[in-house]
């Protein structure tokens, strides 16, 4: 795939007239995630960070840079605080400080090129957009993909159809992620009844060893108290068989050897298997949190369903069932961008047999985005699912509702179960209070 689903927006175009070369930026986009118009000296030289595209910034920090980097950078340049700030919170200050660019952009800018010197060097080897796309190809098969982004995104030879196209392949492979939740899960199970089994086979390990034990301390007791008999007998109390003596010294001295021996031998496995059981702990750890991940998508995957079996029982009841159903949209004007032509037509259906209206705009696909500007004041709800619209149109639909005080409301997906789910939250005390809805503190690009 070169290029991504959605429709990106325009980034810088690089404009090379002979050993000229001038940046101009995108018109229209939002302030806050638009670079200044920059001047790149005349030899040909590596992009800096605060040179790219805005559009650029968010997957770069996000892919090459991790939590625990940020953390210790990006307090430096801000107010926030390395402990109590969350994740998102430092993910978008670095994205800003990119966008910003000064000393903050050059301190980001020097610590991706230290983690990724590297592949950079091997990146300067390619000469043309051809050498480029043949290197990001063979690292996205070895999985070495922040490195390879890092130098792509910098090469001096990189034009925007490569950019796009490496910006396209990792947009794709953050859909995948989710694919590998239900084998995650099968393992966790498998791995929790084998720890369990491990558990029993250790317990009974050590109650055999300390009965060994117990049994080796009694014997070695016991086989010490007659060498100490022995050895105090006077020359006249040792029997004339001096030779059988001496041997029957000798084998109890090798059986407390073996005995020795068997010992070590089983306090070595024990402590193999306490090792092994500390490992599958950690494995069984990870996989429990990824579980209550999971666990937590199907209850709301759940209550979509039963929301969405509500509302179908309640379409087969008659036309006064199905205004129950959705009785939170009666009479009102609700804004749906982006989603899919089939359930959006399902949901047009649902919220005009339920008493109220339906504007849907797919975000630029087809209709035209200066009209979603003009179709967004007046309406009483703004929906959009958050799996199946572009950053563009979510961008200047945050920024309308908020400029005429519209409540606007993301779903999961563009599902007709999300939806429905939704409307149900939402019940006539609620809708009621959309006129003054509570100002929003994430940024228009990046959440």
């Amino acid at each position: 795939m070169h290029t991504p689903p959605f429709r990106l927006a325009q980034p810088t175009r690089l404009k090379l007239s002979g050993d000229e070369l001038a940046v101009t930026g995108m018109r229209g986009t939002d302030p806050c995630c638009t670079p200044g118009k920059v001047s790149l000296p005349n030899t040909k030289r590596r992009a800096r960070l605060g040179e790219l595209d805005s559009h650029l910034h968010c997957s770069i920090i996000g892919t090459c840079l991790g939590t625990h980097e940020l953390r210790k950078l990006v307090p430096k340049f801000t107010g926030l605080d390395r402990h109590d700030a969350s994740d998102l919170e430092i993910h978008h200050a670095a994205v800003e400080l990119a966008i910003e660019g000064g000393a903050a952009a050059k301190a980001l800018h020097k610590l991706l090129d230290d983690h990724y010197a590297g592949a950079i060097r091997r990146f300067d080897k390619a000469t043309n957009d051809a050498d480029l796309l043949d290197r990001w190809d063979e690292a996205l098969k070895s999985g070495e993909i922040p490195p390879a982004y890092w130098a792509l995104m910098t090469h001096p030879c990189a034009t925007m159809p490569v950019r796009q196209k490496a910006f396209g392949d990792l947009h794709m492979l953050s859909h995948l992620v989710g694919a590998a939740n239900r084998a995650d899960i099968r393992r966790l199970v498998a791995l929790e009844e084998e720890n369990a089994a491990l558990r029993d086979k250790i317990e009974q390990q050590q109650r055999r060893m300390q009965e060994l034990t117990l049994q080796h301390d009694a014997s070695r007791a016991a086989l010490d108290e007659q060498i100490a008999r022995l050895t105090a007998r006077t020359p006249r109390q040792i029997p004339a068989d001096t030779a059988g003596l001496e041997a029957e010294i000798h084998r109890l001295r090798d059986k407390l050897v073996d005995a020795d021996q068997r010992v070590a031998l089983h306090t070595n496995r024990r402590e193999a298997a306490e090792q092994r059981v500390l490992q599958e702990q950690d494995a069984a750890l990870a996989l429990r949190k990824r579980y209550d991940q999971t666990l937590t998508l199907l209850k709301l995957v759940q209550s979509e369903c039963d929301a969405l079996e509500h509302a179908t029982a309640d379409a087969a009841s008659g036309p006064g069932a199905r205004a129950a159903s959705l009785d939170s949209v009666r009479g009102k004007r609700i804004v749906y961008v982006g989603g899919r032509p089939g359930s959006n037509a399902a949901l047009k259906r649902l919220v005009e047999a339920a008493g109220g209206d339906l504007v849907v705009h797919d975000g630029g696909v087809e209709d035209r985005k200066g009209l979603l500007a003009a179709a967004l004041p007046g309406a009483d709800l703004v929906v959009f699912p958050v799996d199946c619209v572009d950053h563009d149109s979510m961008n200047t639909l945050k920024r309308v509702c908020e400029r005429h005080q519209i409540d606007y409301r993301p779903l999961r997906t563009a599902s007709v179960a999300s939806f429905v789910e939704l409307m149900g939250r939402l019940n006539p005390e609620n809708l009621a209070r959309l006129a003054n809805p509570p100002s929003s503190a994430f940024c228009l690009r990046h959440g």
